[in-house]
């Protein structure tokens, strides 16, 4: 199915029948090249290229073998090419890190665009930014061969670059996220139903991608082709539209990360993030966060919501690498051998977020890192490789790119929960226990959940008599769901007979919805289950990768990082 311009309108079906738009995921295929130095070269790119090309089994087509479920590519700004490129503006651009440059798709409508184009501007100049100018970026559908069904909705993409920023200095992307944010909210309303969706817009990084195959990519963006574009890492993403519609927005990379496979524990994410923003509070954002809300964009799949909260933690001043862990924890609970300090560091922060969890590999960069995260049960594959000239290649496939044996220097598998590292500042690949132990000893985690943490022991006894009441036993038991089918086999073996009742595994008794029999209210709610190829999964017997403890209570603010955070009750079943 491919998300098709309707009546000139560009957005996903509306809610029909057993489609619903709000379960949108998807699983694809991801990698990335960089140099280890931080040393950037058009080879970079050709790399990613290639590696990209090589998956291009794991990206998704339409009824047009020739339209893409979706691929891009994520690089470092190619500082000599913009010089390139805004040489005939006049304008002399300054040092990297001084400036931004972003990808943006905008309607064909040449006076849309115009207004769509002046409103963006003046949302940079309130921000204390300059707004250098814009380029439509070249374009080559035909020797790319575009299918239909992407010209069809492909929008007009168009390269803003903006000035104002001091390098080294974190405020020229903070501005940046207002200025988007606020911009996107206008543009939904005074433009509905258009794609209007800036792809990156950032002082480091920048985003080509689209609704493409991978072997599309370079084609269609002359700009990637040109020798002047050098960057010191590059991120390729082929998708696979598993259960959702393939359009230009969607395409990966996203903002900041790249992500194959799937996030089961969406829904209630991003109900999450949603509630947390009445309590959400930063120096940073000042009286002006709500502008930045809702923090989980709208029509977004399971990975755009993701990219979406991990901008907000960097933003609000938390590192690449301690967000990451944040989100996607390894599996700490029943690891008897992990460091005390690092078990303290996930405890306390299970009390400020859930995990977005799932058979997932994400790869992260903010430019100055690159990296790679597998999920605790290690359900998607993730290879790398490292070599004697300093270049990385990671990949979702192993044999993506030809290296040398006698060139490579390491090799290895992400591990379940692991995290895979490169400092471009440092020059080198940080092992998992290094990185992970250096956040762990920053606070006292340990003394803080020793102080606050609240367990069941520690809330004084009832000492209220309790009492059989059997006038109110059968009301109070349907009000709680039991039915005679629980009462005959399960409470009485039970009771009777001391055992655990048998039975199988199958339930063919019709859904709630469709049942023709009164049912208990209960039975219309059931839990939501992945829907790609994912193994069962027992928290009994797979204990060491499950666990049923978590935190109730009030949540305080997530930007903040005190003692009072882990004041809530914790409950291990």
């Amino acid at each position: 199915m491919m998300n098709k311009r309707i009546d000139g309108k560009i957005g996903f079906p509306a809610k029909h029948g057993l489609y619903d738009p709000a379960l949108e995921k998807d699983s694809c295929g991801v990698g990335f090249v960089a140099h280890v130095k931080g040393t950037p070269s058009h080879e970079i790119l050709t790399d990613a290229y290639h590696i990209n090309s090589r998956m291009d089994h794991r990206g998704g087509c339409g009824f047009e073998e020739n339209t893409g479920d979706g691929a891009g590519i994520m690089t470092a700004i190619p500082h000599t090419f913009m010089q390139k490129v805004t040489a005939d503006w006049g304008i002399t651009l300054p040092e990297i890190g001084g400036y931004a440059v972003g990808n943006v798709f905008l309607p064909h409508d040449e006076a849309q665009r115009a207004a769509l184009k002046a409103a963006f501007n003046a949302e940079l100049i309130k921000v204390g930014l300059t707004p250098l100018g814009y380029r439509l970026v070249p374009l080559r559908p035909d020797e790319a061969n575009i299918g239909p069904a992407a010209r069809d909705a492909m929008p007009c993409i168009e390269q803003v670059i903006v000035g104002g920023g001091t390098p080294g200095d974190h405020t020229l992307d903070h501005a940046l996220y207002f200025a988007r944010k606020r911009f996107i909210r206008a543009a939904s309303i005074s433009h509905p139903g258009e794609l209007v969706y800036v792809c990156s817009l950032n002082s480091r990084i920048l985003v080509y991608k689209g609704m493409l195959t991978p072997a599309q990519l370079f084609p269609f963006y002359p700009d990637l082709e040109d020798e002047d574009y050098e960057s010191h890492f590059a991120m390729v993403h082929s998708r696979f539209s598993t259960n959702t519609f393939p359009s230009w927005d969607r395409a990966q990379p996203n903002r900041f990360m790249s992500h194959n496979g799937e996030i089961n524990t969406l829904r209630g994410n991003k109900n999450w993030m949603t509630a947390r923003q009445g309590v959400a509070a930063s120096e940073r954002f000042g009286d002006e966060i709500s502008d930045l809300f809702p923090i989980v964009e709208p029509e977004f799949s399971d990975s755009g919501s993701f990219d979406n909260v991990l901008e907000f933690l960097l933003m609000s001043g938390r590192t690449l690498q301690e967000s990451i862990m944040m989100m996607i924890p390894e599996a700490w609970q029943s690891d008897k051998n992990m460091p005390k300090e690092k078990r303290d560091f996930y405890e306390y922060h299970s009390a400020l977020m859930e995990p977005w969890d799932g058979p997932a590999s994400i790869v992260f960069t903010d430019g100055h890192y690159i990296g790679a995260v597998l999920d605790r049960n290690g359900l998607r594959p993730s290879r790398y490789y490292l070599t004697h000239d300093d270049k990385v290649v990671m990949a979702s496939e192993v044999g993506v790119l030809p290296i040398d044996p006698a060139n490579i220097k390491e090799k290895g598998r992400l591990q379940p929960g692991k995290m895979f590292l490169v400092d471009f500042f440092a020059g080198r690949l940080i092992p998992d226990e290094e990185l992970k132990m250096e956040f762990a000893k920053q606070r006292p985690y340990g003394e803080w959940l020793e102080q606050q943490k609240l367990e069941l022991s520690d809330l004084p006894p009832d000492h209220a008599e309790l009492h059989y009441e059997p006038e109110t036993l059968v009301a109070r038991m349907q009000s709680f769901g039991y039915t005679i089918e629980t009462m005959q086999f399960m409470l009485l073996p039970m009771v009777s007979e001391a055992r655990d009742p048998l039975g199988s595994m199958g339930n063919d008794s019709a859904l709630a919805c469709l049942s023709d029999k009164s049912r208990m209210i209960y039975d219309y709610f059931k839990q939501l289950f992945a829907q790609i190829t994912n193994p069962p999964i027992d928290s009994i017997r797979e204990e060491v990768v499950m666990s049923l403890t978590c935190f109730i209570g009030p949540e305080r603010n997530l930007l903040e990082t005190t003692p009072e955070h882990v004041h809530r009750l914790e409950l291990h079943h």
